[in-house]
């Protein structure tokens, strides 16, 4: 008995696979989408996310040409300067018999007076003393000299320890840069002791004063070199003063700069700790 060769109905899809998800050979998609039907998607994203980024380039672009590359857009949020004191700490606290313990003070007065030596400020001019130095068109600002050796007792170059070792340190403060601040009248810092027990100080340069030549700032880029000016404050301890803390705060006096902001307790003012012990 012969048998019959089995041959498909004529006119019967064969049956659908699941690998024809993937490449349908019939059809020749890819997915579900022919060749063509990709190529269109994927230029519509390359144009679509091509002008997206054009679009960011070029308002960036158009931002940075308001910018001034010496001067900040908008400086109105800070009218007045903070203050601060070097060494940089709010507690200064250290025995005057120990070395080791009062060092590292020292050295952050004597890095950071480097910049201060007189053979540094040597290469900067010496300005009219008492008025502003103003230099609004001239395109590379000159610097107002301020020598270390204008802080004395506090320089540094008599007594290498800053008065450290004698149990009667010096704290120099300074005021943070605003660019175009020039203050009225004749500025100066103010130090008094906020605990029960009275306390002499001696201020170098005299009487604290913050010249106006040393305004304004014009910026880092513009003002290349510019150095702040500092008042040095000697804490002339006694022997009763020691192995109590004290509390001392600085303003800046004599001038329209604020100093009683309750919502900024930096702003011109600092308060710092001192304790001695032997």
């Amino acid at each position: 008995m012969s048998k019959k060769s089995e041959k498909p109905a004529e006119g019967k899809e064969p049956e659908s696979s699941w690998k024809d998800v993937i490449y349908n050979p019939r059809t020749g998609e890819f997915f579900g989408r022919t060749a063509s039907n990709w190529g269109l998607i994927l230029l519509f994203y390359l144009v679509f996310y091509g002008f997206l980024v054009a679009m960011f380039v070029f308002t960036i672009w158009v931002m940075l040409q308001t910018l001034n590359d010496d001067t900040p857009k908008y400086r109105d949020r800070v009218a007045s300067p903070g203050l601060a004191i070097r060494p940089n700490s709010l507690n200064i606290v250290f025995n005057r018999s120990e070395p080791l313990q009062y060092g590292q003070y020292v050295q952050h007065l004597e890095s950071f007076l480097h910049q201060y030596n007189d053979s540094e400020q040597a290469k900067n001019d010496l300005c009219m003393a008492g008025q502003h130095s103003e230099q609004d068109e001239e395109p590379q600002k000159k610097v107002c000299q301020f020598r270390r050796s204008l802080l004395q007792r506090c320089s540094g170059m008599e007594d290498t320890t800053y008065g450290y070792a004698k149990g009667q340190p010096c704290v120099i403060v300074k005021m943070n840069r605003i660019i175009g601040l020039k203050p009225a009248g004749d500025p100066y810092i103010n130090c008094t002791s906020q605990s029960e027990k009275p306390l002499q100080m001696q201020y170098f340069p005299h009487e604290g004063t913050i010249d106006r030549m040393y305004f304004p700032y014009y910026g880092k880029k513009a003002h290349e070199g510019y150095v702040q000016p500092l008042v040095a404050v000697k804490l002339l301890l006694k022997k009763e003063d020691y192995n109590s803390e004290l509390i001392v705060e600085c303003k800046i006096e004599g001038s329209n700069l604020k100093n009683n902001d309750e919502r900024d307790k930096f702003l011109g003012r600092v308060t710092f700790r001192v304790l001695v012990t032997e």
